[in-house]
């Protein structure tokens, strides 16, 4: 065992306890919560074994099958907040094989050594910001209070020194009271290289954020005189402090490794870079982007603007529907890259109404929450749960099966006019019925024509 593996989040989060955490935000699906529960695990328990053994183990990427809407996305994105790992989210479909005009699949490693730079460098100006903030207050306090100039004999001058020092402590106190928020004072700020009319049109954006980065490391610091608010000015001091009491390059280093060793690229729609029998159009270059797939997630270093990434402990978690397709139309040597398969339930009428309040962010108490900011009171009767639940579920089997998101659009037109009016309904209790309910869905859901739009 490794005796001196860093502290982690993981350490408290056995497989059970992660699937008793996901079940607060998803509801079913067992077998998929088990699946990521032991792939996350498994990673902590990799960090503890021999160094000899560590590289040899490698994870068990998992493909997850069912419907759009039963919770794939959300278990990995749920996965990754709790374990505190960098996590990126991406479409297979938006990516081309080599050769042909659109995004690379090694875009997804440049944009997961990112993630993991950023949630480090967020750590690291949160654990300055108390000083940064300090630092700020002083750079403020200077320009309401500059520093007098040295006059007369030693005696005079300690006199002045006592006397600036106390009403610069009056100052601090009043600083940080609010008593100077309105006042407005002219600083000199950095301000961003402009580098907007270099490529045009025809310039992504992605490529004008890489050149304005590196631009900015290259050619010395320009200075904007502005004038602003004490409030605003304690902001902008506070941002040029952090970034002076932080190392960019030990926090390089470390996001990089964290995205090596701990990230998770979910990677939706695998299902539609299947290409068909045909040989002729756009599915040519289908099969190329599983191709190219390969390496990545086998293990592979990737070339960044930061160094090498390696992504042979990166978790893939894939996803797809697979109507009319399966994982085993894949191509063979991807197939073996994703050992674990879980299939996904539909969503059943029992599902939704659970949906509806059991989560932490259930749908009900979100609309309670938003209504409550109004002065209204939103009551849901066991009855109207129940209505709910089963007019999403026909909704469903009558028209195109989107899972959970079909009690969104539910609950917006149940509650359109009740949300409309709810600035005339403050300090009212507002009751939703069964009867409400049915009045307000029932023609609409049993027209199949309609409820396809407004459902």
């Amino acid at each position: 065992m490794k005796a001196n593996a860093p502290k982690t989040l993981m350490d408290d989060l056995p497989p059970a306890r992660i699937v008793e955490l996901l079940d607060q935000y998803i509801i079913g699906q067992e077998e998929a919560k088990k699946s990521v529960a032991l792939a996350v695990r498994n990673r902590w328990r990799r960090q503890r074994i021999a160094a000899d053994m560590r590289d040899e183990v490698t994870p068990k990427n998992i493909i997850m099958i069912g419907p759009t809407g039963v919770g794939k996305t959300e278990i990995a994105r749920r996965l990754a907040d709790m374990t505190g790992a960098p996590f990126l989210k991406v479409e297979a479909s938006k990516y081309t094989e080599v050769g042909y005009h659109g995004r690379d699949v090694e875009s997804m490693v440049r944009d997961i050594a990112k993630a993991g730079i950023a949630q480090v460098q967020a750590e690291s100006l949160e654990r300055v910001a108390g000083a940064a903030r300090e630092a700020a207050e002083e750079r403020v306090l200077d320009h309401l209070l500059p520093l007098p100039e040295s006059r007369g004999g030693d005696g005079e001058e300690r006199a002045a020194q006592d006397r600036y020092a106390r009403n610069r402590e009056k100052m601090r106190v009043n600083l940080r009271n609010g008593d100077f928020r309105d006042r407005m004072i002219e600083i000199s700020a950095a301000a961003p290289t402009p580098i907007a009319g270099i490529f045009g049109a025809a310039g992504s954006d992605e490529v004008a954020m890489e050149m304005q980065e590196m631009l900015g490391k290259v050619l010395p610091g320009r200075k904007k005189t502005r004038r602003v608010s004490i409030d605003e000015a304690i902001s902008i001091f506070q941002q040029e402090e952090s970034e002076k009491l932080v190392d960019e390059d030990s926090i390089q280093r470390e996001g990089i490794e964290r995205a090596e060793q701990s990230g998770i690229i979910f990677i939706d729609e695998i299902d539609k870079v299947i290409g068909s029998n045909r040989s002729e159009g756009p599915d040519v270059s289908r099969e190329g982007v599983q191709r190219d797939l390969l390496p990545i997630v086998e293990g592979a270093a990737v070339v960044t603007k930061y160094g090498p990434v390696k992504t042979d402990h990166i978790l893939f978690i894939a996803a797809g529907a697979f109507h009319g397709k399966k994982p085993s139309d894949l191509i063979p040597e991807l197939q073996g890259r994703f050992p674990i398969r879980v299939e996904l339930s539909p969503l059943a009428e029992g599902d939704f109404k659970r949906i509806l309040t059991h989560p932490k962010n259930a749908l009900c108490k979100q609309y309670q929450l938003l209504l409550e900011t109004e002065g209204v009171r939103l009551v849901f009767t066991e009855d109207a749960l129940a209505a709910i639940a089963r007019y999403a579920a026909e909704v469903n089997r009558s028209t195109q099966d989107i899972g959970a998101r079909r009690l969104h659009t539910i609950m917006e037109k149940l509650l359109e006019d009740i949300s409309f009016r709810a600035a005339d309904l403050a300090g009212q209790t507002v009751t939703v019925s069964g009867e409400m309910v049915r009045e307000r869905l029932h023609d609409i859901a049993g027209d199949q024509d309609l409820s396809g739009y407004v459902l």
